[in-house]
């Protein structure tokens, strides 16, 4: 039988041990956003039968590795959970080993499938294909990361980020047939192919980020 919930010890100490980590990543990485993956992730148990606390544990652990380069925080993350001797109350090496590359597969820009079923599920929970999700994510990351930029360098840096990732000819690849992001990356790619409705959603965002910011 798969148990619909993640162990009530092991989600203690990813809640008071591992989230809390996200607080110090940008807006884009950060708990709001490891929230709505480890959601998205257990829906996803619901259809593929995986196990839950493995999945659990990828999801919350799927972005630690920010902490260092961005380039590499796929990799980082991954030495850092199979680091992570406390996992050992809960998993076996193998399993650890599993989990240590789904961390690793989960990148967006990554070439290949995912070894597993665990990689292919963070990778399409991680997408965040929602049209104003990926809008706002996008514009946190450039307000973070390019602070010297106007606000048309940070339109200009946008529009470069979605037609490389999110158009069709991007390079963003879902993993799991007919999962949800499918039909919401097709309404993205319709927006990315009317640049002024997008540049409408843009203004409307970038201005309640810069507000806040």
């Amino acid at each position: 039988m798969i148990s619909n919930a993640p162990s009530l010890d092991l989600v203690e100490f990813i809640e008071t041990k591992i989230l809390p980590k996200y607080a110090e990543f940008d807006r884009a990485h950060n708990l709001e956003h490891v929230t709505r993956v480890i959601r998205r992730s257990l829906d996803l148990v619901k259809i593929t039968g995986a196990d839950i606390n493995m999945v659990y544990t990828i999801a919350a652990y799927h972005d630690v590795g920010m902490s260092g380069p961005r380039a590499i925080h796929h990799m980082t993350g991954g030495k850092i959970l199979a680091a992570d001797a406390r996992l050992k109350k809960w998993f076996s090496s193998e399993q650890i080993k599993i989990m240590k590359e789904a961390i690793e597969d989960h990148r967006a820009s990554a070439s290949r499938a995912p070894r597993s079923l665990y990689g292919k599920i963070i990778a399409e929970a991680d997408r965040d294909i929602d049209v104003d999700t990926v809008i706002r994510r996008t514009i946190q990351y450039g307000l973070s990361n390019y602070p010297e930029l106007d606000k048309e360098g940070h339109w200009n840096r946008f529009m470069e980020h979605m037609n490389s990732k999110y158009s069709t000819n991007g390079y963003i690849r879902l993993w799991l047939p007919k999962s949800p992001n499918e039909q919401k990356l097709n309404e993205l790619r319709n927006l990315i192919a009317n640049p002024p409705q997008l540049r409408e959603c843009f203004d409307l965002i970038f201005a309640e980020e810069t507000l806040v910011s």
